[in-house]
């Protein structure tokens, strides 16, 4: 297969996409930048992931930085004024206007000029937004392809998967390395955010510990766990279970 254009953070679902995606050939992940608080956490948390799968024998180009100017277009709003959705508020509160809109079309621009076809998304069954649907990737990737003179398709392999079904799949790589969070404090989750929230429920309802850092202990935690070993299974020596 081709090369692909991988969209990513530094989250479970992108290091399950990309890992899927190099099964398939060679993957350039790409991050966008758009001056949130918690991205030059995210972004590092992304290449120590990138850099094991690697060291693990995966096929992972570098990871690609562009950029938008987020500050501008959001102004005052909650992704940028520190006031983040809190741990039982719904995931609609999370919403980025424009998030896709801006994360696909930089993509599309790189991907005109390298030569590259498809762009993937982690995007899950939950995911409860309007550029979130099959409906706009086809749409989108149509536009964009004509707009470019080049041929573009958006692939989204984790519909219609929740994130717990994919932790359970992706168990085995080192997803204690990933940051699933919109507080971030020195790389470690806040536990306290919508996103965290998120992310303890998927590895609880997996059965699986979440060997990932939090600043505030929750049950089923990856600070907690050690002292609730049944709660799911142990990581194997010298890897990492989520």
């Amino acid at each position: 297969m081709s090369a692909s254009a991988a969209l990513v953070s530094g989250g479970l679902d992108s290091g399950a996409l990309l890992a899927l995606m190099a099964e398939r050939g060679a993957v350039h992940p790409i991050y966008v930048r758009a001056g949130l608080p918690w991205e030059q956490q995210e972004l590092l948390a992304l290449n120590k992931f990138v850099n094991e799968m690697v060291n693990r024998g995966v096929r992972l180009e570098p990871v690609i930085e562009l950029s938008v100017g987020g500050e501008t277009l959001y102004g005052d709003h909650w992704s940028l004024n520190g006031q983040v959705p809190g741990y039982d508020e719904p995931d609609e509160a999370v919403y980025l206007p424009g998030r896709n809109v801006m994360l696909i079309g930089l993509a599309a621009v790189w991907c005109s000029t390298h030569g590259v076809n498809t762009i993937a998304m982690g995007t899950l069954d939950c995911n409860p937004f309007a550029d979130a649907t099959s409906e706009f990737f086809g749409d989108y990737a149509r536009l964009l392809s004509g707009a470019l003179s080049h041929p573009l398709q958006v692939e989204t392999p984790f519909r219609g998967m929740g994130k717990a079904e994919l932790v359970s799949r992706y168990s085995e790589l080192p997803l204690g390395l990933t940051l699933t969070c919109m507080s971030p404090q020195a790389g470690v989750h806040c536990g306290a955010c919508n996103k965290c929230r998120e992310r303890l429920e998927a590895f609880d309802q997996a059965g699986i510990l979440d060997n990932a850092e939090y600043a505030l202990p929750h049950q089923g935690s990856g600070r907690d766990r050690g002292q609730d070993q049944k709660r799911g299974r142990q990581s194997k020596p010298g890897r990492e279970v989520a």
